[in-house]
């Protein structure tokens, strides 16, 4: 994707007409390489306009039906940068509140059904509209209570370019908010509204969930007229990685549904517990694809809050400075390239760089084991701390070495 407004497609509006003939060029070595990976959009802060032209944006074909003669036209096709940026946010901000902890619950004592889920939680969940100046429309999405007195989580890109937002509570009622803070990188944000005795939720610890647990959304799909949908379903992986933003995250995957006004709300264990923040579905422009959803993991989520509330931003994340992703079977046997991870963009600013990392290098080990997928090298990075090195086997244009890298803070690679 090009750029974040991408993602704000406005409901109901059709993408641009495209004839059969132009929709025969997708080449078959995209559909066999996964190119839906490609078109994975942010869902959740649905922008509802008057007589808007905005469209969303569909990465370029390759012309042909075969597989490009350089492997570099290839993964400069495969991989789309997506931008990689701090959000910008035009709201008022509010003193951090340097005492407040978001504690994960292990208690599993008492499981819920459906309906006694929605009764307890529910009154937990929240509306966000988000509105920039200038602009004939709203953003929408959802949020998440997280203290007494007013403390509300959601996505950072349901209120990204805002230059106010405003929270409706379950009773109806609506507040301004102002900033506590955002995070580009987890996708996650923390307002603040003038109230007093909400209705918290209760976190859970993502770590003690298995495939094929049974999970429930709260959210507010497509607008006021669905505020307040129940989603059900299972928990179908447990760390996928996906490249958004510019950085690798690591998610579950769920197929729960979760559509546009989505982002941000809750996904729950059955014991009403919050386990994940939903923000991203799988789509696509050549066909449909259903029950594959994404939410941010309790355990990231609390981390990130942590700082936010304390800070106002997320301080002394390791960071490597790279943009990586698997490389296709399909392109492994065609080009005779080595399984690994590719690297699409390399942070100026960062000690892989500075290294000599290059995009379209192939990194093939971490530490001395082999990688294949992007969650192959957050474990290990997640491991260690700024300052901290991390050595990388890379494979380019035939010749193997290896390069060490010192993690640095995330805030000096902007």
């Amino acid at each position: 994707m090009s750029n974040m407004q991408d993602w704000y497609a406005p409901l109901e509006q059709e993408k641009p007409g495209r004839s059969g003939a132009e929709k025969g060029k997708k080449t078959a070595w995209k559909i066999a390489g996964g190119i839906a990976l490609l078109l994975l959009l942010i869902v959740g802060s649905s922008m509802l306009f008057s007589g808007s032209d905005q469209q969303t944006t569909v990465p370029p074909a390759v012309s042909g039906g075969s597989m490009p003669d350089d492997w570099n036209e290839y993964f400069d096709n495969y991989y789309i940068q997506s931008a990689d940026k701090k959000a910008e946010i035009n709201l008022e901000k509010t003193e951090p509140v340097p005492g407040f902890k978001l504690n994960l619950s292990t208690d599993r004592n008492n499981e819920l059904t459906l309906q006694e889920l929605y009764d307890r939680c529910a009154k937990s969940t929240v509306a966000i509209i988000g509105y920039k100046d200038g602009v004939n429309g709203y953003y929408w999405g959802s949020g998440i209570i997280l203290s007494e007195d007013g403390m509300i989580l959601t996505n950072t890109h349901v209120i990204e370019s805002c230059d106010s937002v405003s929270v409706t509570l379950y009773d109806n009622s609506s507040y301004e908010a102002k900033l506590v803070g955002a995070d580009s990188i987890s996708d996650i944000a923390v307002l603040k509204i003038e109230a007093a005795g909400l209705a918290p939720a209760e976190f859970g610890d993502s770590g003690s969930l298995n495939v094929g647990d049974k999970v429930a959304a709260i959210g507010n799909p497509l607008g006021e007229t669905f505020r307040m949908t129940l989603t059900d379903g299972i928990i179908s992986a447990i760390e996928r990685g996906i490249s958004y933003n510019g950085h690798s995250m690591t998610l579950l995957q769920t197929n729960t549904a979760i559509n546009e006004g989505n982002s941000g709300g809750a996904l729950f264990n059955m014991y009403g517990q919050v386990i994940g923040v939903t923000n991203m579905k799988m789509m696509s422009s050549y066909s449909s694809i259903e029950g594959i959803g994404f939410a941010i993991p309790s355990s990231t989520v609390a981390t990130v809050v942590d700082s936010l509330v304390k800070y106002g931003e997320v301080i002394g994340r390791a960071a490597i400075g790279i943009t990586v992703g698997p490389v296709p079977q399909n392109a492994m046997s065609y080009y005779s390239l080595p399984e690994g991870l590719y690297v699409s963009a390399v942070n100026e600013n960062s000690d892989a760089a500075a290294k000599g990392i290059q995009k379209g290098d192939i990194i093939t080990a971490v530490n001395g084991e082999s990688v294949s997928t992007t969650n192959d090298i957050l474990k290990v990075k997640n491991s260690l701390g700024v300052g901290d090195s991390i050595s990388f086997t890379i494979w380019r244009d035939g010749d193997t070495f290896d390069i060490d890298v010192v993690l640095v803070d995330e805030n000096s690679l902007d």
